[in-house]
């Protein structure tokens, strides 16, 4: 166990909060507690391999069940690292909690939960049908209060009839379940706090009032007062502040989270979401190195060339900050660290967002066109026909690298590829994915109208894309778009020689994404070309100080600062 880096990267983060109270011994567990096997899943790293004896911290978390001693203390742990999505890790916690006490019914209630995954989408036939068998179980047994027994029945109503009923109508079952729950039992903060999170997951993509959303951070936000060190309280809360509008109220779940459980790696990432939507991207860089640190260290030390889904996800976020701070140099290790893997713990979505995201960030991001119409699937063994939501980020990718360099023919090659994911997708799902793809088949098809001469269509096809993507929100496995509508649409303006209107749609990009590096140029150089001067002098100014500690390598840098010599 690597444990120096993660005490190193942890260090880092406690500058960034206030200083956190130490934890007591009951939210210590072994350092090989979060151990990895290879046979884990999406933040599924193993626990208890117990030997080391070195201690960390994953929060405090209680939910008292009519169980052993020991098994209580066990079933506690297991709840901690769940609430943090150390699934893996939570389910071995519930199954020692069973050989502690074979009758502990809630330790199957446990195993049910980890298999849910509620914020990443639908769960797979096998944990489904995992997670209905260790239910069944619980009955079998008989739970031994009717609180017990109404966990039990509520989480039954999502796992029952799955094969008939679709993943959203079980969801939204579970959330009224969980809602009688609370009014049965209003003294239990366990459930209201698994309320909150059926209440975010349940929440609507296009809703722009973020009534779930609010109505969890309602519910969570006292219970964060009287419970700081819980883990998924702080943890919830930053999930129902992550919007643009929002972001600023969840500031304080973010800078405590990471000294509630720095041990968590999901939970050392998770305040990168909140920094990310200021753009705070020095801090959003500390806390996702210190995520993959740890998410690192839990692989086997023998095999270099593995990664997982928790280490790929943070690792996404970093490249973003990198990438939004001109700091070209780190984010080009992140892509070398990719290619250089050859293998993943699982197939997991959260990975495969990742493994697409990250190269094709890396050239967009920087105007490389040619480099980006190159971009392939990597690496060749993960399995990726099982999210073609994230193979439509290759190949969008491809496809406005083409279209932008010129190659339209290539272009045209990449929008009928696209075309038929989303037919893939509309027809298998995830809807909310669809709607995605479609958002980048409209802009391909922008870039390929405005290359063959088109420019009304071309412009017509970008404001459908903005009116696509303003209606919606990115979902939290990506730090946001690879490229905005509005500011691909500002780009598209300025290329047309329409500064002025260029600069109304990059100012408007800045508002939900502050502080991204094309978007802040962009309004700089269409406010210059307009002759805004001061506009220009104010955006070129942000943009020099956005890129102050790079090496200022990137062309717009040094164009920055010409104008401000002048």
């Amino acid at each position: 166990m690597k444990l120096h880096s993660i005490i190193i990267a942890v260090l880092v983060l406690m500058l960034l909060s206030a200083c956190a109270p130490i934890q007591p011994v009951s939210d210590l567990t072994t350092v090989d507690d979060l151990s990895s096997h290879e046979d884990g899943s999406a933040h599924d790293q193993d626990d208890h391999a117990h030997g080391t004896g070195e201690m960390i911290q994953i929060g405090e978390a209680h939910m008292p069940i009519a169980c052993t001693t020991e098994a209580q203390e066990e079933f506690d742990h297991g709840l901690a690292l769940l609430h943090s999505f150390e699934y893996g890790a939570a389910r071995s916690a519930f199954n020692l909690t069973l050989e502690l006490d074979e009758s502990c019914v809630m330790a199957y209630w446990g195993i049910a939960m980890s298999l849910v995954e509620p914020l990443w989408g639908e769960p797979t036939e096998e944990r489904l049908r995992d997670g209905l068998a260790a239910l069944e179980q619980a009955q079998a047994i008989g739970a031994k209060t009717p609180q017990e027994q109404a966990y039990i029945d509520a989480l039954f109503t999502f796992y029952q009839d799955s094969a008939t009923v679709d993943h959203a109508t079980r969801a939204l079952a579970y959330e009224a379940a969980m809602a009688q729950l609370v009014e049965a039992y209003p003294d239990d903060p366990e459930a209201k706090i698994f309320y909150a999170l059926s209440l975010l997951a349940t929440a609507s993509p296009t809703d722009k009032t973020y009534a779930n959303q609010q109505q969890a951070s309602a519910i969570l936000e006292p219970i964060f007062v009287e419970q700081p060190n819980h883990p998924g309280v702080a943890h919830y809360l930053v999930h129902s502040y992550d919007y643009p509008s929002l972001a600023a109220n969840g500031l304080n779940a973010a800078q405590r989270l990471a000294a509630i459980a720095p041990d968590a790696p999901h939970t050392l990432h998770m305040p990168s979401h909140i920094f990310t939507r200021m753009g705070y991207w020095q801090e959003s860089i500390d806390t996702n190195r210190a995520g993959a640190a740890a998410a690192r260290s839990m692989l086997p030390e023998s095999d270099e060339n593995l990664s997982s889904d928790p280490l790929l996800h943070a690792m996404d976020y970093m490249m973003y900050g990198y990438l939004q701070l001109a700091q070209d140099d780190m984010a080009k290790a992140v892509v070398d660290e990719i290619n250089a893997i050859d293998r993943v713990v699982t197939d997991e979505f959260g990975a495969a967002y990742a493994l697409a995201a990250i190269p094709a960030r890396y050239v967009l991001e920087r105007g490389q066109w040619t480099e980006a119409n190159a971009l392939t699937r990597h690496p060749p063994s993960f399995g990726w026909d099982l999210f073609p939501q994230a193979e439509a980020i290759v190949v969008f990718a491809r496809g406005l690298g083409a279209a932008r360099a010129g190659d339209v023919d290539a272009a045209h090659q990449e929008l009928a590829q696209l075309q038929t994911l989303h037919e893939t997708l509309t027809a298998n799902g995830p809807a909310y994915w669809a709607g995605q793809v479609e958002i980048q088949r409209h802009e391909i098809e922008a870039w390929i109208a405005l290359a063959e001469g088109r420019t009304d269509e071309a412009l017509a096809l970008m404001r459908q894309a903005v009116e696509l993507e303003a209606a919606t929100e990115k979902h939290p496995v990506t730090p946001g778009p690879l490229a905005p509508a509005r500011e691909l649409l500002g780009e598209m303006l300025l290329v047309l020689e329409q500064p002025t209107e260029a600069m109304v749609e990059f100012e408007a990009a800045l508002i939900t994404e502050p502080n991204r590096f094309r978007s802040l140029y962009g309004a700089a150089r269409a406010a210059e070309l307009a002759g805004e001067t001061e506009a220009a002098g104010r955006y070129y100014d942000m943009l020099l100080n956005l890129g102050g500690g790079a090496e200022r390598q990137r062309t717009e840098l040094a164009q920055a600062a010409t104008f401000m010599a002048q």
